[in-house]
């Protein structure tokens, strides 16, 4: 998908990531034998990333510091591939920066996210960008975004199929006075329950949360939930994967996610039916997994289809 293919742009957060991973179970309240990693990250961002890597023509709309940080996530974006052009650098804030804590299976235990500098991704900053934007086949969003620029770019764009990324439950209901404008919504267990308030545990409070958010207008959701697969509803049809795929261990969790997500975008610009369509996203959490920073350089389209092939020959 290059040349003058359709392109996606990703609108959201782009920090360093610190991960800290414990080579044993964890201790609170203690030091922790382990291993410490920095790399790029950001939801948004990681997506980006993931889509790059799937050859998609992607372009990333964010906020970095000028700072040592920033400078380090210009050059393993671009090295990535994604188009880093629309990253507004300023030197009012430090770049975002997330620190987490891993546990011995790889499993975030708890994570603490300095993104205060996202706050200057307003409409006002995003306004002079309309005319590209217009231009998009796709636009993804994370809830990392402040209101006014979530409300202008689901408010001017209302002819470009939306997708959005819950992020956390602290920022899950950003996205609330939105929902209706929202295409595709990409969340998780905790997360979905932030922002409809009820439950979200069995197989009945799940399609209770889906028909809700159905109601709002979205027209597909997606509810990871860890071991127990994902959830996902189309209104008309709704369903648990639980394709098991990883075969090679789990480094770090943290990025399944957004590789999901990235997923789910390559399979919508396919067209593709949602049997493959979850398939080819579970994958490419899979690949993601096995990597101990939230994005792989292993991830292509070869990797998820061998992915795919262990899982059938398993």
């Amino acid at each position: 998908m290059t040349g003058d293919m359709p392109f996606v742009v990703v609108i959201g957060g782009a920090n360093i990531d610190i991960h800290g991973k414990s080579i044993e179970s964890l201790r609170a309240n203690d030091s922790n034998p382990g291993t410490v990693h920095i790399s790029a990250g950001g939801v948004a961002r990681n997506v980006a990333e993931n889509l790059a890597r799937l050859h998609v023509d992607c372009r990333l709309v964010s906020v970095i510091g000028n700072d040592h940080h920033g400078q380090m996530l210009m050059r393993l974006s671009c090295d990535a591939g994604i188009d880093m052009q629309y990253v507004h650098e300023t030197a009012s804030a430090p770049t975002s920066t997330y620190v987490s804590v891993l546990d011995d299976t790889g499993d975030m235990q708890v994570a603490i996210a300095d993104m205060s500098i996202i706050d200057q991704l307003s409409a006002e900053r995003l306004q002079p960008l309309q005319a590209m934007l217009g231009q998009a086949t796709l636009i993804i969003v994370d809830a990392n975004l402040p209101d006014d620029a979530l409300a202008w770019i689901t408010g001017t764009f209302t002819d470009i199929p939306i997708f959005a990324d819950t992020v956390s439950t602290a920022k899950a209901t950003r996205l609330k006075p939105y929902l209706s404008s929202l295409h595709t919504l990409k969340t998780s267990t905790i997360e979905v329950e932030a922002l409809t308030g009820m439950q979200a545990r069995t197989q009945a409070e799940l399609l209770e949360n889906a028909a809700r958010l159905h109601d709002e207008g979205i027209k597909r959701i997606y509810i990871t939930r860890g071991d127990e697969g994902v959830f996902y509803s189309t209104g008309n049809a709704q369903g648990v994967a639980k394709q098991k795929y990883t075969t090679r261990g789990v480094h770090n969790a943290g990025g399944a996610g957004d590789a999901f997500l990235a997923g789910l975008t390559y399979a919508w610009l396919e067209s593709w039916p949602m049997d493959r369509t979850l398939q080819f996203a579970l994958a490419a959490a899979d690949v993601t997994l096995s990597h101990r920073a939230a994005c792989s350089p292993a991830l292509s389209l070869a990797a998820i289809e061998q992915a795919i092939e262990n899982q059938r020959a398993g």
